[in-house]
């Protein structure tokens, strides 16, 4: 009883426009009470300037003079300092809520709406639902403040049919009209079936969030591998770098003792030449001066004497050869030619460290390529490496074109060279993605790619006939693929230019026919633990075969 009272209190020191607390209470003529500024502003917004009360419409002739009410006023008060206003503000409406449709003057706040009512009610009001059989069938919601777009516009009846045919909602009305002949059902029914596809919807997209969730905590991962690798390879780099330079130190520090060395052996030798040959000057000076004072003897006998006397030279150091010194200047000759030499490789290494810096793969890469232009960004230019080619094959065009010859070629001996087998590597290593064309004539061709350390001799080295090397046998009767000893037999139209993609990331190998259109003749899908490198092999009779890696 006690709580009904406070509530009876609310409700009579409340403004009826605003829903809130009196503020500044007053009392119009009639007798009800408003904010002050509240009933100034209803008044200011009146048409022909009638005055009124908002909850009774009595009218004055007169605008009224607004005296604060005293009493409210104290009363309102008094209700502040007591906490007691805030105890039923949680279940009125306010403008974001949605409100009772059956209370009167302040409205609380709807618990539920009903789909069949097409009203709102507060926990009061919505008990009858509870109670009362026939109302315990109707469908109860969230509070909704549409429940209106549940009426028809046309027909002001409620819209319990869904028009398949026009994808919306009509009333029994609308079916007999418009919608007449029409694919329609319940709008439970539709809801019902939207329902389970809604659920299958929400299944798929929680699916696809676990697996992007998935997918980021992968990319996390690779961003940590990137910086780690990064890191690493920085590391290295500059240990690689730090023990070349020491090197290069070193090397510098040995030829500067050795010139120094060279320097005073060839400076002693020329030194002791040089004592010598003052000596032998001293000798001749003072054989001179005896010769001299000889020389003006008039006494025939002594002068007989003395020069019987005189003893015989010794024997004179050998004559210096007149010819052009070039001191040490071979030397710096030799260095200026290391150096240039030194110098292209380092040109030629930061080449491909640059392009393999940039062919760098991670999960973000691009999508492989479909067309011969997707293919040909990847484009590489593939010259032959002399110092491994057999010597029965002839190297041309650059050392892009390989031509099996009948004859001996007298190449130079080397540890790379492919002794046996009428084949060739090439000079450069295939890493990240790249794509080269080879044309090929004749009898037959092997068109290969192998790791370097694929051994030069013995049967082992032969393309195709181990775990080091891929091949696509080319000949006039069709392809074949050889991997360690297992032959595969390949089908597609028949060409005289062969791609070859390669994504050593991701250990893919296609071989492609080019003409007019490109076919994939066969893809491999492995591993690769080291970088490739292209490779040709002519078998068969010597003499007949050519290819060439195509500038592309």
């Amino acid at each position: 009883m006690a709580q009904q009272g406070v509530q009876l209190d609310w409700k009579t020191i409340s403004c009826s426009i605003c829903l809130d607390l009196l503020k500044d209470p007053v009392t119009v003529p009639c007798g009800h009470s408003y904010c002050m500024d509240c009933i100034k502003t209803h008044w200011e917004k009146e048409e022909k300037k009638i005055y009124s009360c908002p909850q009774c419409r009595q009218a004055f002739t007169t605008r009224p003079v607004l005296v604060k009410n005293t009493m409210l006023a104290v009363l309102v008060e008094e209700l502040k300092k007591t906490g007691l206003q805030a105890a039923p503000d949680h279940c009125y409406a306010g403008l974001a809520d949605v409100a009772c449709d059956v209370c009167t003057g302040r409205k609380l706040k709807a618990l539920k709406s009903c789909l069949v009512c097409l009203a709102s009610y507060c926990k009061k009001h919505l008990q009858p639902h509870y109670d009362a059989v026939p109302l315990q069938k109707h469908k109860l919601v969230e509070p909704s403040k549409k429940l209106q777009e549940n009426i028809c516009s046309c027909h002001n009846e409620a819209m319990k049919i869904f028009c398949r045919t026009d994808r919306r909602c009509i009333c029994y009305l609308c079916l007999m009209d418009e919608h007449k002949g029409h694919d329609t059902v319940s709008a439970a029914t539709e809801w019902t079936e939207k329902e389970r596809e809604l659920e299958v919807s929400r299944q798929n997209i929680q699916q696809k969030i676990q697996d992007r969730e998935k997918d980021v905590k992968v990319l996390q991962g690779e961003v940590k591998a990137i910086n780690g690798s990064a890191d690493k390879a920085v590391e290295d780099s500059e240990k690689t770098f730090t023990e070349l330079i020491c090197l290069i130190q070193k090397r510098s520090s040995d030829v500067k003792q050795q010139l120094r060395s060279q320097q005073e052996t060839e400076v002693s030798r020329v030194k002791d030449l040089q004592e010598k040959l003052e000596q032998e000057i001293a000798e001749l000076k003072k054989r001179d001066a005896e010769l001299k004072t000889l020389s003006h003897t008039e006494d025939h006998n002594q002068f007989l004497h003395n020069y019987t006397s005189l003893s015989a030279l010794s024997e004179s150091t050998s004559s210096i050869d007149i010819r052009p010194l070039r001191y040490f200047e071979d030397v710096t000759a030799a260095l200026s030619e290391d150096r240039d030499k030194l110098q292209n490789v380092l040109t030629d290494t930061w080449t491909n460290i640059s392009l393999t810096v940039s062919e760098v793969d991670v999960l973000l890469s691009e999508p492989g390529p479909k067309t011969r232009d997707d293919f040909l960004k990847y484009s590489r230019e593939i010259t032959l490496d002399l110092n491994t080619a057999n010597t029965y094959l002839l190297l041309s065009e650059g050392n892009r074109k390989a031509t099996s010859m009948d004859k001996d070629q007298s190449y130079s001996s080397h540890t790379e060279r492919f002794t046996k087998w009428c084949q060739v590597l090439s000079t450069e290593s295939l890493t990240g993605r790249c794509y080269c064309e080879v044309e090929w004539k004749g009898g037959r061709v092997h068109i290969a790619v192998a790791y370097k350390n694929i051994r030069r001799t013995g049967e082992q080295c032969i393309f195709g006939q181990n775990d080091k090397s891929w091949v696509l046998d080319c000949d006039k009767d069709g392809y074949t693929l050889l991997y360690d000893k297992v032959q595969t037999p390949v089908s597609g139209p028949k060409s005289s230019r062969i791609g070859v993609y390669l994504d050593h990331r991701a250990g893919i190998l296609s071989f492609h026919s080019v003409s007019e259109t490109m076919i994939r003749l066969y893809k491999i899908q492995t591993t690769f633990t080291q970088p490739l490198y292209a490779g040709l092999r002519f078998p068969g009779s010597k003499g007949r075969s050519t290819a060439e890696f195509i500038k592309l």
